[in-house]
């Protein structure tokens, strides 16, 4: 049995056996070496580019660097926009884990409303932070900090915030700021721009976005696991935007905003020889700040819910019945086209009769014999209702256009109306209907389709006070780098005039002056200055036998009064206009009034046509008195 045992033949076999599966040992390892050398080389020598880059990504992060945004300037260098320092809160989605649990958290903390939250942390996963919460108050910014193991992803970040110093006036000249939507990164002027840039949304903001935005930048950083900042790895800096410098006076626009008070209407004022707009006011207004800030849903939804329509600049999107305003065109018109002579007399007895319907005139037993100086001074409704049947609604819509009416004045600010002049053409296109010569009588005084805006009859006016030439009205005086070098200033562009012979527009010209003097405007009346003017008292809706005070204060008149000043060389040209406060001699007048002198005490450097240095007289709050008709 030893011998078996220690047989030679049986040892071979065995040693045999072991080498074979030693030697299936080595194919196995070396085929398993082989198998990760080759991955070696793929991931460090084939792939070792991406992968590197893969790694560099999950350590370093690109930050867009949002550009401070030029100012606002009014036309003696008075800040009207400007910057502030601000902390706003931005999540980056790929760095949490758990969008439950950070919002639940987030509200916890800070307060956040959970649905708006909701809708910006459930959003597909971005490149770019998505901010959270602007105006983040320096206790909030300690909180998130001292959560920050809590809160991945949460960053707090130093940026700038728009603030209008000055508030609420001038709001609608200004506009405001906000994120720029989903709808509006489509379109083509804001292709490239980032989710969560803030753009202009409203007024200059709005229109001259290019040239306030400037440029972005971006930062290189390096991030730790939870996406916080560690180190600064290089930086492209963002260009700061240019400068807008205004054409309006600030003094006067504030005057002209308190003259209104809480009452809905508007102001415009402007330089007849130049058309630069020196106050732009309408009421009621809202807060740009709060605005730019950010307002919530309901919020907003409040402001757009308001019955007296705060976002509606009433002085170029009100459009109004023109009421006896309308007179000074009809004037002009009848003079050029010889429907009545300077002397000629029309019998005014209080009432027009036109077919089976009788025009009547706003004093009730009439004005007599009333010649074109009169009927403009004492505002005549019947001398006017026969003009406008002798010159047709044709002639009259063609003169009206001639003074800019029933077309945008191009202003640089955004939703101009238009206005409307109603011609036979028009009534057909858009209510299938004949123009019946019964309407005709109404436009005369400026009543029936006819409309146009306080801006529109600051133009009207400033014509007739500049000798029959046309002004382009315009907001903007120049653009500017913040260096102080000049890019752009505003050039006068060539506009038409009037044809209107010297001897008729000085006849016009002297019964306006004559409206202040001696007609419907008595409370215009300046010891400091001539004014020129015209009332206007616009119809909302027809009401007979029914006293002011016995009518609800949404059915009243529109009061009306366009003037300019001084008589002899006009400097300056107001156009006002106040909602549902009944007769234009009465309410408005005094307002326009108070506005010229405030001007012309102001003084003007005759270098440079920028205001002197002394203060505004002050403003008479607007009151009700002795009712005047315009």
């Amino acid at each position: 049995m030893k011998q078996a045992m220690t047989d030679p033949g049986l040892q071979s076999t065995g040693l045999a056996d072991i080498q074979g599966r030693l030697l299936l040992i080595k194919i196995v390892v070396l085929i398993i070496v082989g198998l990760l050398v080759v991955r070696l080389w793929q991931l460090q020598v084939r792939d070792g580019t991406y992968y590197r880059n893969l790694a560099h990504d999950n350590r370093t992060r690109s930050i867009l660097l949002h550009p401070v945004r030029g100012l606002i300037y009014d036309r003696n260098g008075m800040l009207l926009a400007k910057n502030v320092p601000s902390f706003n809160l931005y999540v980056q989605l790929s760095d949490v884990p758990d969008r439950e649990a950070l919002m639940g958290k987030l509200v916890e903390l800070l307060s956040l409303d959970k649905s708006e939250l909701n809708k910006k942390i459930q959003t597909p996963e971005m490149e770019t932070p998505i901010r959270l919460k602007k105006g983040v108050s320096l206790k909030e910014a300690a909180i998130v900090e001292s959560h920050r193991l809590d809160l991945p992803g949460v960053v707090i970040r130093p940026e700038f915030q728009r603030n209008n110093p000055q508030g609420v006036y001038a709001a609608h000249v200004l506009g405001y700021v906000g994120a720029a939507s989903e709808e509006q990164l489509a379109r083509e002027e804001f292709q490239g721009l980032p989710p969560g840039s803030v753009i202009g949304q409203y007024g200059v903001e709005r229109i001259y976005e290019r040239t306030l935005r400037g440029r972005a930048g971006r930062k290189l950083i390096e991030v730790d696991a939870l996406g916080h900042e560690k180190h600064l790895i290089s930086v492209d800096k963002p260009q700061v935007g240019h400068d807008v410098h205004l054409t309006l006076d600030f003094r006067l626009q504030k005057l002209a905003e308190d003259l209104l008070g809480e009452e809905a209407g508007a102001i415009v004022v402007l330089d007849p020889q130049t058309g630069e707009l020196l106050a732009l006011a309408s009421r009621p207004s809202f807060d740009p700040n709060a605005l730019s800030r950010g307002l919530r849903a309901d919020e907003w939804n409040t402001i757009l819910q308001d019955t007296r329509h705060p976002l509606t600049n009433r002085a170029i999107q009100g459009q109004y019945p023109p009421g006896s305003t309308f007179k000074i065109i009809m004037a002009t018109a009848a003079l050029e086209t010889q429907a009545i002579g300077l002397t000629e007399t029309v019998r005014c007895g209080g009432k027009f009769r036109f077919g089976n319907r009788t025009f009547r005139d706003w004093k009730k037993y009439g004005h007599g014999a009333v010649d074109l100086h009169k009927a403009i001074t004492d505002s005549c409704d019947v001398y006017f209702y026969r003009l406008g049947d002798r010159m047709g609604v044709e002639t009259i819509a063609a003169y009206a256009k001639q003074f800019g009416l029933g077309a945008r004045t191009g202003i640089e600010l955004p939703a101009e109306a238009t206005g409307l002049v109603p011609t036979p053409e028009w009534k057909r296109q858009t209510q299938g209907e004949p123009w019946y010569p019964g309407e005709t009588i109404s436009v005369a005084i400026g009543q029936g389709a006819v409309t146009v805006t306080p801006l529109q009859m600051a133009k009207v006016i400033a014509m007739i006070g500049n000798n029959g030439r046309s002004v382009h009205p315009h907001v903007v005086r120049g653009i500017r780098e913040r260096d102080g070098e000049w890019i752009q200033k505003w050039a006068p562009t060539p506009e038409s005039a009037l044809a209107l012979r010297p001897p008729q527009l000085e006849a016009i010209q002297k019964a306006l002056a004559a409206v202040v003097t001696e007609g419907t405007a008595p409370r215009a009346r300046s010891s400091i200055v001539t004014i020129a003017g015209k009332t206007g008292t616009a119809q909302v809706v027809s009401l007979r036998h029914k006293s002011e005070e016995d009518t609800p204060k949404r059915f009243r008149d529109h009061a009306w009064f366009v003037a300019y000043a001084p008589f002899e060389h006009p400097r300056i040209a107001v156009a006002v206009l106040l909602e549902h406060m009944g007769h234009g001699g009465s309410a408005a007048a005094p307002l326009a009034k108070q506005l010229i002198e405030a001007y012309v005490s102001y003084g003007v450097d005759e270098k440079d046509g920028t205001q002197a240095s002394r203060t505004f007289p002050s403003h008479k709050p607007m009151k009700q008195g002795t009712r005047v008709h315009g």
